[in-house]
C-alpha cells in the first residue's frame, strides 16, 4: 500500500461510502431514481450523477461540454453552477446507464486509491480551477461522499452508517466549521464561550471561545457559565450543518439555553455546505 498514512482514513470513508451508494442504488426501479432527496433541487439520479462526475474529474476526465437550462432555480452561483453541469447531462440516462457507470467509476478509482504514492500536501486541481493540497481534496471528497450517502438513504428509507468512517470525517469538518460561524457570521459577543452538546451515534461536547479580538476558537474543555449552549442530536446536527433542513422545522430537536439572539443567530447560520 503506497497510500500516505495521513490519507489512509479518508480512502477509506470514501470506500465506506461509495460501496453503500452502490448497494443503495443498484436495485433501484426506474421509477425511484426521481425521488427527492434532502439536497436541494436534486432527484436519486441527481446525487448520483454528481457522485459519478466528481470522482471523473478526480481521475482526470475532462468535463462535459453541455449548456444548462435557465430554468434551474436552485442553481444560484458559479460554485452550483459547475456542480450543475455533471448532474445536468445525465439527467435522461437510464438505470442501467447510471448503475453501469457508477461501478466502472468506482473500479477506476479504487485502482487509483491504491496507486496514490502522492504527498498529503501535493497541489491538485479542485471545482473552478482552484488549486488545493492532496489531503484537503480527499477530506472534501470523502465529506462530500458521506453526505450525499445520507442524502440518499433518506430519500429512499434506509436509514443508517451515522456513525461511519465517513461520519467521523463529517464531524472534523463541521467542527472545523464551527469558530467562524459562532465568531463571525454569528458575530457572538467577545470574551464570551458557547457550548455545543452533541449525542447519539457520534457524540462530543465542544467549547467555542470567542477573544477579546472577537476571533473564535474550538476547545474541548467545558465552560463554565457560556453565554449559550446549544444540545441536539448528531443527525440533527449534521441535517441543519448540510442545509438539508431549517432551524424552524427540527425546532424540537434544539435545545438552546442562554442568549437567545444569539442561539438564533448561530442556528441562522449553520449551514456549511449545500
Amino acid at each position: 500500500m503506497s497510500l500516505h498514512p495521513t490519507l489512509q482514513p479518508y480512502a477509506d470513508a470514501w470506500t465506506h461510502s461509495i460501496e453503500a451508494i452502490s448497494e443503495l442504488v443498484v436495485p433501484l426501479v426506474e421509477a425511484d431514481w426521481n425521488r427527492r432527496t434532502p439536497c436541494p433541487g436534486w432527484s436519486v439520479r441527481d446525487i448520483v450523477s454528481h457522485v459519478i462526475g466528481l470522482n471523473n474529474e478526480m481521475l482526470g476526465d475532462p468535463r462535459p461540454i453541455h449548456t444548462l437550462p435557465r430554468d434551474l432555480f436552485h442553481v444560484t452561483n458559479d460554485h452550483q453552477r459547475y456542480m450543475e453541469m455533471q448532474v445536468d447531462v445525465r439527467r435522461h440516462h437510464t438505470s442501467p446507464e447510471m448503475t453501469s457507470e457508477l461501478e466502472y467509476m468506482v473500479i477506476r478509482r479504487n485502482r487509483q486509491l491504491r496507486n496514490e504514492s502522492r504527498d498529503p500536501g501535493a497541489k491538485v486541481r479542485g471545482p473552478l480551477g482552484a488549486e488545493l493540497t492532496l489531503e484537503k481534496s480527499m477530506r472534501g471528497h470523502a465529506f462530500d461522499m458521506w453526505v450525499h450517502e445520507q442524502d440518499l438513504r433518506a430519500a429512499l428509507g434506509s436509514p443508517g452508517d451515522l456513525d461511519s468512517p465517513g461520519a467521523q470525517v463529517a464531524r472534523d469538518v463541521l467542527l472545523a466549521a464551527l469558530p467562524a460561524i459562532v465568531a463571525d457570521k454569528a458575530d457572538a459577543p467577545r470574551s464570551s464561550a458557547i457550548v455545543f452538546d452533541v449525542h447519539g451515534p457520534i457524540e462530543f461536547l465542544r467549547t467555542i471561545r470567542v477573544d477579546i479580538q472577537g476571533r473564535g476558537t474550538l476547545e474541548t474543555a467545558p465552560a463554565l457559565g457560556p453565554a449559550a449552549t446549544l444540545s441536539l442530536d448528531w443527525e440533527t446536527y449534521v441535517r441543519l450543518a448540510c442545509g438539508r433542513v431549517t432551524p424552524e422545522a427540527v425546532a424540537d430537536r434544539v435545545k438552546a439555553e442562554g442568549d437567545p439572539k444569539l442561539t438564533a443567530a448561530i442556528l441562522r447560520n449553520f449551514t456549511v455546505t449545500q
